[in-house]
């Protein structure tokens, strides 16, 4: 590979990359070079491709013998675009080093800005523009932030403050200013030599002077910054692969912070909050971009079209050719790429410079608007707007928010950075905020400003509060991509971390308080405000009419209750996948009439309380068949083992209890108790090993379901019935629960003088069931694959038990994803192949389904469509997920 090429350059409007080369040039690489290549004004600089990623990892941390000198022809290239040669003292040109992996992972990786600055170079920077504070305010951030990322001087835990913070506020207060942009000339350059002293302090060795040292350490940094913490963790929450790698971008600098007639700022060509068609952004004059983002000061609005703060000016007003110039390259972009951009701009003494462009993150209601409005604009076809919307994103619109009705509190008000609504306990720390989490409890994580380590922490919150920031700061960003409710810059509060509270107009929140937010209006409420359900209507309607066109996966549900039921088909559920029967026993007097049953000694007993249970399952199916009229229900019998019902052996109080409604002995209650105890009561009698013992049972639940089912049919619904017989292993099974259905389904048809169409099917749950499909399929009408019994007696895992050794096994690498959330397709998934395609050998119309929690999966929907299944199944507020994932599915492998 000795010409293999590791280096990429661009600049003078010509580029060795383009857009569709982001595996290679990561994705800020692709789109710095295709900026470049439709005549977009980009700073000259090169990409070092993703390749050079993963050798310096399989390398130990060494670079392929080609890199140095491709940097260095690379850099020179640089230097004749942009008229100056890095390091030299007269002339000095500056980079910066930035990571660009091939999707967006927004403040996980690092950056080092102004890269070539030394006491020498400082010189030149003064010469060349006459500006001897922008230089040493240009130096002093170069050495906070070398430090930080190459050199590791950082504050030594999350509620320790910034070092470098701890010297600049002394330094502000010495000499009585407030703000960074009020320290002179001469302040800055003392903060540059007390910021060296403490890195010499701290290190034991100086900060680095050479160039060329400065920007290998720079390199190797973002490299590096692959494998940090925040990085991982932000690549495990969203799935993507740790094998990508970054590419690393080296480009010149331009600056913001040279005065009044320079500025930086971030805009999205549409609003990523509510996906309304305006340029939406912000800005800072004479600022570094990190300023922006890293919320240290709160920015301006970049126009006036949602208005903006008394007194506060636009860059449209301070700077209006310029804006014009920007609100053209919105345009010029938003067209060429099909998609809502974000994009990053300096002005640098009245000339506008494009820094990156990426597709933006957007909130789950904007990237519903966006994809529809684009469709309606003709900028995307149909299909595509399909593809735009991550079906886990649905999940988020389909919430409940705060009850506008609901009394309420507001304590103070900031910016509205991710729409939604959060009510949690208060705490100050990402870890923190894990540990309460892990604990069940529903917290709010609230911090001065997020940083990128703060991601796990943001990750399990319910919401995010920050005092300082704009709607395009770290925070605002990642909650608007996992569709978190944020509140930003919420500048009426303030934090104290040593004390673990907040005060907010006299009001102190301590850590464990109760507070509410609605990142729709960037409010913060007291205590807990109720919320309501969602209605979806509008965009979200027609946008999911678009899924159902393209989809030819069913969708349906699992639900229990009418109320459910209704739910579910409120959001397009297509009929009722599974009805666990069991779930309707536990309510008041059915429990004793169940409890009747299960202590009985012989069988007229047991009838007895089995026809107290009648009418009240019956009048359950009544109601589930009313609400699901003109669509199937599948009808689970009886599942879970006996003991279920019963209260636990050792549990004496309640044993007292059941004693005392029986009419029997405490002893006698737990001798029966005792007696149905099994070492393994998962795969012991349950499913339809209960119905073959207590044949009574399974009588009693079909004349339930069919006399419902003629009771409505007198009513004019048009009733569906499919009687799904769980746990079979073997053919054998299947026929003797089978003829006990059909037996009463006659009998009570005859009885009510109403025919009703009906389906007698099983769940395939157990290997041996998959391996025999082909015999099992003789005797029934439609398989359902219940992979989370399927998922347990394949691995031999038991799902209630190994959640912890699951996410281990993930973390390590065992497991790519926990089996019971996202399909196992090497070995569950092939047992499910071989079920369908057995089956459907020998009954060519066998419809078959899947009804498992990985029914409401995006991956397992996709695999699902993949093996010719006719349906999947899942609850009722992932319903719209799953059936956006089909129409995935169809397009992806269409």
């Amino acid at each position: 590979m000795a010409d293999h090429k590791y280096v990429y350059f661009f600049g003078a409007g010509k580029a060795e990359g383009a857009a569709d080369m982001k595996n290679l040039l990561g994705g800020k690489g692709a789109n710095i070079a295709e900026m470049t290549n439709i005549g977009i004004p980009v700073p000259s600089g090169f990409t070092i491709t993703t390749e050079v990623c993963t050798y310096f990892y399989d390398h130990g941390r060494t670079y392929p013998a080609e890199l140095k000198a491709q940097v260095a022809e690379a850099l020179a290239k640089v230097e004749a675009v942009m008229g100056a040669k890095f390091g030299d003292p007269t002339n000095p040109l500056l980079v910066s080093v930035r990571s660009g992996a091939r999707v967006s992972m927004p403040g996980m990786m690092d950056t080092v800005l102004n890269v070539g600055l030394n006491d020498e170079t400082v010189k030149g920077v003064i010469a060349k523009t006459g500006n001897e504070r922008f230089a040493y305010d240009a130096y002093r951030r170069f050495v906070n932030m070398y430090s930080d990322v190459v050199l590791g001087v950082k504050a030594a835990h999350e509620k320790e403050e910034d070092p470098f913070e701890v010297i600049l506020e002394k330094k502000k207060h010495a000499r009585g200013v407030k703000l960074d942009t009020e320290l002179s000339a001469q302040d800055l350059k003392e903060l540059v030599a007390e910021f060296k002293a403490m890195v010499n302090e701290r290190l034991g060795k100086p900060f680095p002077e050479a160039p060329m040292d400065q920007l290998w350490g720079g390199i190797s940094a973002v490299f590096e910054s692959w494998n940090i913490p925040r990085a991982k963790s932000y690549r495990q929450i969203h799935g993507f692969p740790e094998d990508w790698g970054t590419a690393v971008n080296v480009q010149s600098m331009v600056f913001g912070n040279m005065g009044d007639d320079s500025a930086t700022g971030v805009a999205f060509t549409r609003d990523p909050s509510t996906g309304e068609n305006y340029f939406y952004g912000e800005y800072l004059t004479n600022a570094q971009g990190e300023d922006v983002v890293a919320g240290i000061r709160t920015p301006q609005p970049i126009n006036r079209t949602k208005g903006a703060p008394e007194g506060m000016r636009t860059l449209d007003e301070e700077m209006p050719e310029l804006y014009k110039q920007l609100a053209g390259i919105r345009e010029t972009l938003e067209k060429h790429y099909r998609d809502m951009q974000d994009i990053e701009f300096t002005i640098q003494q009245g000339r506008l410079w494009m820094l990156q462009t990426r597709n933006g993150k957007r909130t789950p209601a904007a990237a519903v608007k966006i994809a529809v409005d684009m469709v309606g604009e003709g900028l995307i076809d149909k299909q595509t707007a399909i593809k735009r919307v991550e079906p886990e994103q649905i999940n988020h619109l389909l919430h409940p928010m705060l009850d506008p009705k609901a009394k309420r509190v507001k304590i103070a008000a900031g910016l509205p950075a991710s729409p939604g609504a959060a009510v949690g306990q208060v705490v100050f720390s990402a870890s923190d905020a894990e540990a309460w989490a892990a604990d069940g409890k529903k917290i709010i994580l609230v911090r001065v400003e997020t940083s990128p380590d703060d991601i796990r922490g943001m990750n399990v919150a319910e919401g995010i509060l920050t005092s300082r920031g704009g709607m395009t700061s770290h925070a605002a960003v990642v909650a608007r991509g996992m569709g978190t409710p944020c509140v930003a810059g919420c500048s009426e509060i303030a934090v104290d971390y040593a004390n673990e509270q907040f005060t907010a107009g006299g009001v102190v929140v301590k850590q464990g308080d109760w507070i509410s937010l609605d990142g729709s209006k960037g409010e913060v409420y007291q205590g807990q405000v109720a919320k309501v359900e969602p209605k979806l209507t509008g965009d979200f309607a027609a946008f999911m009419d678009w899924a159902d066109e393209i989809r030819t996966l069913g969708v349906r549900t699992n639900a229990d209750t009418p109320h459910d039921a209704s739910v579910a088909r409120n959001f397009g559920a297509e009929g009722i996948g599974l009805c666990r029967t069991e779930h309707m026993f536990f309510e008041g007097e059915r429990i004793k009439a169940v409890r009747e049953m299960i202590l009985s000694d012989d069988i007229e007993t047991r009838q007895k309380a089995l026809a107290k249970l009648l009418p009240m399952q019956r009048e359950d199916f009544v109601g589930i068949f009313r609400a699901m009229d003109g669509l199937p229900v599948t009808i689970r019998t009886l599942d879970p083992p006996l003991h279920e019902f019963l209260p636990h052996v050792d549990n004496d109080k309640d044993i007292d209890g059941l004693a005392a409604d029986m009419g029997l002995s405490a002893a006698q209650i737990k001798a029966k108790v005792e007696s149905l105890a099994e070492m393994n009561p998962m795969l012991g009698t349950r499913g339809c090993r209960l119905g073959l013992s207590f044949p009574e049972i399974t009588e009693m639940q079909a004349r339930a379901i069919f006399e419902a089912a003629c009771q409505v049919a007198k009513e004019g619904v048009k009733v569906i019935p499919e009687v799904m017989i769980p746990l079979v292993g073997h053919v054998n099974e299947l026929k003797l629960q089978k003829a006990i259905v059909l037996r009463v389904a006659e009998e009570v048809m005859a009885a009510a003088g109403v025919k009703v169409d009906y389906l007698v099917g099983t769940m395939i749950e157990l290997p041996r069931a998959a391996l025999t499909a082909d015999q099992i399929a003789q005797e029934a009408q439609f398989f359902s694959f219940g992979t989370n019994d399927l998922t347990q007696t394949t691995f031999g895992l038991s799902r209630d038990d190994t959640g912890k050794m699951l996410a281990e096994y993930v973390a390590s690498g065992i497991l790519p994803k926990d089996p019971f959330v996202s399909i196992d397709e090497e070995g569950v998934g092939q047992l499910v192949r071989i079920g369908v395609e057995k089956g459907r050998s020998v009954n060519a119309k066998l419809k078959v389904g899947i009804c498992g929690e990985h029914g409401g999966d995006p991956a397992s929907v996709d695999f699902c469509h993949r093996v010719g299944m006719n349906y999947v199944s899942c609850s009722p507020y992932r319903v719209p997920i799953a059936r956006l994932a089909a129409a995935q599915a169809a397009l992806r492998n269409n």
